[in-house]
């Protein structure tokens, strides 16, 4: 069942925003720079990847706020200004709206919280709020540290799959983005440039292909690093089994 919309806009000269007023009624575009949490001592974390995610609590929320920053060659000289070509065509916009769509379907990722787009000419720069999954670590640490339970390869393959027969395309699947909580529960997270699509083989394989890359490639960068190929033909049967 579709929630009923609880987005709204505040809309101010070249800034524009979208936020969850039920997640965050106070909201002000503030809280869309990492400089307001800081200033209000409520940042409970950082992760390092192209840019700096910060981890912040508002209201007893749990939050992940992230900047959109450019890899690749091109992010050298231009770290984080986009060609702009509509406000629905944003990085933020189309996240911010594939996230409401996972809630609504009710798969295993966060959910959105708000996002603003500030335009400088034909640029635009933009930021993420999201709900941050309670007591999670990625597959990188916890494989770094010990091996996983065998039975929750097959899980994690499952999980994917609930992603993939949605039409869920997760632009950078790899296991920095794949997360258990205390539960063992598993979660997709970072869904930049992701998108749903119709359902097809050949996109779903390339996405598998990818993760298994990114298990090979850890394991050749991580000493003692707790995985192997046949951990890989478990996760596969989950993914494969019909449900």
């Amino acid at each position: 069942m579709v929630k009923p919309c609880r987005e709204k806009v505040l809309q101010q000269d070249n800034l524009y925003c979208v936020f969850d007023e039920e997640k965050i009624p106070d909201f002000s575009p503030e809280m869309l720079g990492e400089d307001y949490w800081l200033r209000h001592k409520t940042v409970d974390g950082t992760a390092r990847g192209r840019g700096t995610t910060w981890f912040v609590s508002h209201n007893k929320q749990q939050w992940v706020l992230r900047h959109y920053y450019r890899g690749g060659l091109i992010g050298k000289f231009n770290k984080d200004s986009y060609w702009f070509t509509g406000q629905n065509n944003t990085r933020a916009a189309r996240e911010y709206s594939l996230l409401l769509t996972l809630e609504q379907l009710g798969l295993p990722a966060p959910q959105p919280v708000a996002y603003r787009v500030i335009r400088k000419g034909l640029f635009y720069r933009a930021d993420l709020l999201s709900t941050r999954i309670k007591d999670a670590e990625d597959l990188v640490g916890i494989l770094s540290r010990k091996p996983l339970d065998e039975a929750l390869w097959p899980e994690i393959g499952a999980t994917i799959r609930r992603f993939h027969d949605h039409g869920i395309y997760h632009h950078d699947l790899n296991i920095h983005n794949i997360l258990l909580d205390q539960q063992s529960r598993v979660f997709l997270i970072d869904f930049d440039r992701g998108e749903q699509r119709t359902v097809a083989d050949s996109w779903q394989q390339a996405n598998m292909e990818r993760l298994l890359r990114s298990f090979r490639k850890e394991l050749n960068k991580i000493p003692g690093f707790h995985w192997r190929e046949e951990h890989w033909q478990l996760l596969q049967q989950g993914y494969l089994k019909k449900t």
